[in-house]
């Protein structure tokens, strides 16, 4: 089974501490002090989850994000010293699954990454289902979005929200709940992260007037996928 966990800093005290927690967590830990090494460290063992600096020589996370996610949805949990929303929401609408901003402490990492790794084991009944809508089909076996035939460049976290949306129609789910569906019970972050990530989904996969379903907002409440059936 893969155990490997991907720790690509350049910060031998924060690579420390962080190998330390993983082997304890039972997973096997790969170290990369810049871009280059984390790709190539990646490209060679398939990692189950990635601890990415934003910050690295080389080639900085944002780029090994992206080059990354060019093939791949394994989990990336991003690491910046910077606390600006710009920067987080450039993370996570590259693909990034979550963010961490230093200081940290090595619980809350162990946190987030038990929490990422809960959602993604998904139960083989339900990774059959496919969601179909008029012009609008959504596989979460494969991580798999069709609007009109075609299929859509979105994120995970996109994906995962659209098919939680689509699979209750009419049920109203407020950020709380998305942030607990599919962010995890143990998210540190805010409800700004919904926000953004369904603004992104919006732009990607609606068209005014073309279709009789629309990811609605409820305000002051939160979010539902509502299908005009008239």
């Amino acid at each position: 089974m893969n155990r490997y966990i991907l720790i690509a800093d350049d910060h031998e005290g924060i690579v420390d501490i962080l190998q330390s927690y993983v082997t304890k967590e039972g997973f096997v830990p790969l170290i990369a002090y810049d871009g280059q090494a984390a790709l190539d460290l990646f490209n060679q063992y398939s990692p189950l989850l990635i601890l990415l600096d934003v910050m690295m020589p080389k080639k900085d996370g944002f780029e090994v994000c992206r080059e990354i996610r060019r093939n791949s949805n394994v989990p990336i949990i991003m690491v910046t010293a910077k606390s600006e929303d710009a920067d987080r929401i450039m993370g996570l609408d590259i693909g990034a699954d979550d963010y961490i901003v230093k200081p940290f402490s090595p619980g809350e990492v162990m946190a987030r990454i038990r929490a990422v790794l809960r959602r993604i084991d998904i139960p083989e009944e339900s990774k059959k289902d496919i969601v179909r809508y008029p012009g609008l089909e959504i596989n979460i076996s494969d991580y798999l979005v069709k609007l009109n035939g075609k299929p859509v460049n979105l994120t995970k976290k996109e994906i995962e929200i659209l098919w939680l949306l689509a699979s209750n129609p009419g049920k109203v789910y407020s950020r709380d709940n998305l942030l607990n569906s599919v962010w995890g019970f143990e998210y540190f972050g805010d409800t700004r992260t919904v926000d953004t990530h369904i603004k992104r989904l919006r732009a990607k996969i609606e068209t005014v007037g073309l279709f009789r379903w629309e990811i609605k907002t409820i305000w002051g409440v939160g979010y539902k996928f509502e299908v005009n059936h008239d």
